[in-house]
C-alpha cells in the first residue's frame, strides 16, 4: 500500500488530505494515471511529486510502504 498526501487545492479536489493506493512497484507516471482515473484528479503533469520527501520524476518507482506527496506549484513575489 502507498500513502498519497495532497497539499493546498489538491486536498479540495481529492476531498481528503491523504489516501491509500493499493499498488507496488509502480512508476510515478502510472500513479498519475491511476489517480486521474480513480480519483478524478486532472492536470497532474503540472504537479510536483515527491517519494519519501525526495522529489521524483515520472520514471521513478514507488514501492509499497512509500509515501508520495503531491505538491502544486506555488508563486511568490
Amino acid at each position: 500500500m502507498i500513502t498519497v498526501l495532497f497539499f493546498a487545492h489538491l486536498q479540495e479536489m481529492a476531498g481528503t488530505e491523504r489516501i491509500s493506493v493499493h499498488a507496488d512497484q509502480i512508476t510515478i507516471s502510472s500513479l498519475k494515471e491511476k489517480l486521474a482515473n480513480e480519483n478524478g484528479l486532472k492536470n497532474l503533469d503540472q504537479i510536483m511529486f515527491a517519494i519519501n520527501e525526495e522529489y521524483a520524476i515520472d520514471e521513478d518507482i514507488v514501492k509499497a510502504g512509500d509515501t508520495v506527496a503531491l505538491i502544486p506549484p506555488v508563486s511568490g513575489g
